[in-house]
């Protein structure tokens, strides 16, 4: 027995699994966003519009075009009340649905843009769990 009162036989399970943590904390450090200047002035995640869903890749296409879109509330003020966004003025923010297929409702999934002009955005973030978390949409 070890001076722990545990016998020595799991000692090699114990290097184990600090092996097995060090290695999972290697790669999730490797998903994170590159360390560029944008990535340090904005720490939220970011994602390829390629890799969303096809729902949210056409409602950016209809932001872009400036609409029309199929929702009363698209285009309507976000108030980021939540505070997972980088502070902004109040009317910074709107937001759009993207459509949920089967959801008899708008669902969760939503495209937040920041900017002066709705057409053209400083920013767009994609949540897929109605404001909780936040990834950065990028081209």
């Amino acid at each position: 027995m070890s001076l722990s009162g545990r016998p020595q036989r799991w000692q090699p399970l114990r290097k184990l699994g600090l092996a097995i943590t060090v290695t999972a904390a290697a790669l999730v450090g490797a998903a994170l966003p590159e360390h560029s200047a944008e990535a340090r002035e904005n720490p939220l995640t970011t994602v390829a519009l390629a890799h969303l869903p096809p729902e949210a890749q056409t409602t950016d296409r209809l932001i872009r075009a400036g609409g029309p879109f199929p929702y009363e509330k698209d285009g309507t003020v976000f108030g980021n009340r939540e505070r997972v966004l980088p502070a902004q003025a109040r009317g910074y923010y709107r937001e759009y649905t993207v459509p949920t297929p089967g959801a008899k409702n708008r669902g969760a999934r939503r495209i937040v843009c920041g900017g002066s002009q709705r057409s053209e955005p400083d920013a767009c973030y994609y949540t897929g769990d109605h404001y909780a978390s936040f990834r950065r949409i990028v081209q």
